[in-house]
């Protein structure tokens, strides 16, 4: 997973063109008839919670083919169990470059409130010198996009990289606690949220609070250009084996992304449930997905149709964000805790095909498809 949102410049672009929709039956969905509806069910009602206090005419995020609150009132109210979406919702089939699916999942470090023996790493909170941006105040195509830094005189300049942070740290940041394993904690900056099992027996979550606005790159990438790693066989897992077998060179990797990602701490609550994702509810394990801003609405149905080695074959709904997470036919699917999850998300990437559910009234205004540009 690269559920991160940092982006890596201080302009952004625009939208891409290509997004279309087309209208399909629940027929040709593949294997909808063996989805786990229910656990979207409970995922959907956690997203119409978060429409609760909006109002009717606040449009939807993405490219505006979702409408309005207006035009979810009606499916939020009727959402219960037996074929509660193939009576409310119309599926269509988003198309618009190279299908893509990933996975991430809620990945688990230790910790200790004081920096002693091996627990030498910080893990930082919200700097109270970074700026964010939202780009969409000020210009509507740029909806769902931000930049950090932090200012200068009248400049807004970037914030230090992770080599930079490794060597000097943060000083305007509170250390939340400190970890053991900055390999383990660089996993947990890359999926953007996760556990932590204290020393004293205690437990808590910790969450994304904000980014430093540096350029995200996959490790693996330098992996390959520099030999270390055949494309092939990278993943989740084999990057990890690489850099705790090589640990003369695993920070200079790390630093090759400059990336770094700044946490808020939170109480433990549901167990079950996964970190709160960019919608602000808790996650469901395969029934939650990261989508691109720019073009889909937080809340809305998706089915997801991935293939390859382990096929998922899922509804789930739209909760999340993600800074590598951009085009029409892009899923990053949660997979939960645990690792069985880490499993699944590490070894996820494939193509295959993606179905936005609308509620059948806004399905009326569409009509058969949907372009953007309209």
């Amino acid at each position: 997973m690269l559920c991160i949102a940092g982006l890596a410049a201080c302009t952004a672009p625009p939208p891409p063109a290509g997004l279309r929709l087309v209208k399909v039956g629940f027929a040709q969905l593949p294997q909808w008839q063996n989805a786990n509806h229910m656990a979207a069910l409970s995922a959907f009602r956690r997203s119409c919670a978060a429409l609760t206090d909006k109002p009717d005419s606040a449009p939807l995020t993405g490219a505006g083919y979702a409408g309005t609150v207006a035009d979810w009132r009606q499916a939020c109210a009727a959402a219960q169990g037996g074929a509660f979406f193939e009576q409310n919702f119309t599926p269509y089939a988003v198309s618009g470059g190279d299908a893509l699916f990933t996975g991430y999942y809620e990945p688990e470090i230790r910790g200790s409130l004081n920096r002693q023996g091996a627990f030498q790493t910080p893990v930082y909170g919200l700097p109270a010198d970074l700026v964010r941006v939202e780009l969409g105040q000020f210009n509507a195509k740029f909806q769902g996009e931000h930049v950090s830094g932090k200012v200068q005189g009248h400049a807004l300049l970037p914030y230090a990289d992770r080599a930079e942070i490794d060597v000097q740290g943060v000083p305007n940041a509170p250390v939340l606690f400190y970890t053991d394993d900055p390999i383990a904690f660089f996993f947990l900056q890359i999926q953007g949220s996760g556990r932590v099992a204290f020393d004293d027996g205690n437990t808590a979550r910790i969450g994304y609070a904000g980014d430093n606005g540096q350029a995200y790159r996959a490790i693996g990438r330098s992996l390959i250009a520099d030999g270390s790693l055949k494309r092939e066989d990278v993943s989740l897992q084999s990057i990890r084996a690489w850099l705790k077998a090589n640990p003369a060179r695993a920070r200079a990797v790390m630093e090759t992304n400059r990336s770094f990602i700044f946490f808020a701490q939170t109480p433990l609550d549901d167990a079950g449930l996964g970190p709160k994702g960019s919608q602000g509810v808790n996650l469901t394990a395969l029934a939650s997905v990261a989508v691109d801003p720019r073009l889909h609405a937080l809340g809305a149905p998706f089915y997801v149709a991935a293939e390859g080695g382990d096929p998922v074959h899922a509804l789930t709904v739209a909760q999340d964000i993600g800074g590598a997470i951009r085009g029409p036919v892009r899923a990053d699917i949660f997979f939960g805790f645990g690792p069985e999850a880490e499993r699944r998300a590490g070894a996820m990437k494939g193509s295959g095909a993606l179905f936005v559910l609308l509620p059948n009234a806004l399905a009326a205004k569409i009509g058969d498809g949907h372009a953007y540009p309209p």
